[in-house]
């Protein structure tokens, strides 16, 4: 979604012109609601006065990266929601391991993650800017909030004021929502941090970006449920290419949807074809409880825009550290 043709200038204009309305949108809402953040330390204007120049150093960053490499998006993105679903977004995810202790980027379920030598490079600029004020966890959150919109997604704004948490171990990944979850699996795990079931399905649309491992999913081609060769919810065109695919071994990867590096609503037309990758993608149309939502969504890519952004800062706001249970780091990769 990066690179605009001329031929499609107009087009492209009043694309950007409807994502800007929607998060306006959403800011309004928010503010005729009197939305709290929950979070006292947390706000929109947190660096206002200390780091005023933030927002432009890490989008123009992250739109150098994703000009070099667009499969980036996707990965962002997924790094924002492992680092806030273990221990709450305090980039516990960018810490490396040590002699010591196996640190949660080291665990299988975090290996496909990418961007690390990004955030690296947004912090030292920042650090030169601004040394010492900005924490990991924001510019992880912001480089999702920018990949998202540099993506062809809908602009959103979050509030700002992370401290950096202290804790990494790769035990604590166990907690991850696995591929292999059901709808009611998928309830419960969000349910249990506060999401709704619309909110869950709107995040799930998170996957209109990027790619999954054949680990994530060759369980459902062979001896599927020790009843079904292949699972019965996989579409049989859609299955033998997820076979072929998986030929190359289990590191081979396939797309989500159709346009890996846009951000729309191609995810959810996806699963209403029953070309859902993951078990815990397919399960969103195949179930009762979920399917509304993703048949609204593929309808109305408007709607998702705005249930997903609401999600997410939703999201970006899971167990924040504040004072002294935080810190900010001067290195993303270690604990000071």
């Amino acid at each position: 979604m990066l690179p605009l043709s001329s031929s499609n200038s107009s087009l492209s204009i009043a694309r950007m012109m409807f994502r800007y309305v929607i998060g306006a949108m959403l800011l309004m809402g928010m503010v005729a609601k009197g939305f709290r953040f929950g979070v006292d330390a947390v706000s929109m204007n947190y660096y206002i006065m200390s780091c005023p120049m933030i927002d432009g150093i890490v989008r123009d960053a992250v739109s150098r990266a994703l000009q070099d490499d667009p499969t980036l998006a996707g990965p962002l993105l997924r790094m924002h929601f492992h680092d806030c679903w273990i221990q709450g977004c305090d980039a516990s995810i960018l810490i490396d391991s040590t002699k010591d202790n196996t640190a949660e980027k080291d665990s299988p379920g975090n290996l496909s993650l990418r961007g690390y030598e990004l955030i690296d490079n947004i912090k030292d600029e920042l650090e030169d800017q601004c040394p010492g004020v900005v924490s990991c966890a924001d510019i992880i959150a912001m480089a999702a909030r920018d990949a998202v919109f540099l993506s062809g997604g809908p602009i959103y704004e979050i509030p700002k004021g992370r401290k950096d948490g202290r804790r990494s171990k790769i035990e604590d990944t166990i907690n991850l929502p696995f591929p292999t979850f059901n709808s009611s699996e998928l309830i419960r795990v969000f349910g249990q941090r506060g999401f709704t079931v619309q909110d869950m399905v709107a995040l799930s649309g998170a996957h209109t970006l990027g790619v999954a491992r054949c680990a994530s999913f060759n369980n459902r081609l062979s001896k599927f449920d020790n009843t079904h060769e292949v699972d019965p919810s996989l579409d049989a065109n859609f299955a033998s290419t997820l076979t072929k695919t998986c030929s190359a071994g289990d590191k081979a990867e396939q797309p989500f949807d159709a346009s890996r590096n846009d951000f729309d609503n191609l995810y959810f037309h996806a699963l209403q074809n029953k070309a859902g990758l993951l078990t815990s993608d397919q399960t969103l149309f195949d179930s009762p409880r979920t399917r509304g939502f993703v048949n609204g969504y593929a309808m109305n890519e408007a709607l998702f825009f705005m249930d997903f952004q609401r999600a997410m800062v939703k999201m970006s706001l899971l167990d924040v550290k504040e004072g002294a249970k935080g810190e900010v780091r001067r290195d993303c990769r270690k604990i000071n």
